[in-house]
């Protein structure tokens, strides 16, 4: 089973949090504005996701199975 990472682009503040959690996964530019670098990562890289969607403070990223 794959996963996607979401974004609501409307709650994210660019706090960073997401990308200090996974670096590889997610950037997050000066100007606050997040890219997700691998939207489908691997396997390996889940539980460094969970934790950015665990502690991103505006509840703005969201895995979903596919």
């Amino acid at each position: 089973m794959s996963w996607r990472i979401e974004i609501d682009e409307d709650l994210c503040q660019g706090h960073g949090v997401c990308e200090s959690e996974a670096p590889g996964v997610f950037s997050v530019a000066k100007d606050g504005r997040l890219t997700v670098l691998r939207p489908t990562p691997d396997d390996a890289d889940r539980p460094a996701v969970d934790l950015a969607v665990r502690y991103c403070p505006t509840r703005a990223i969201r895995v979903t199975e596919e």
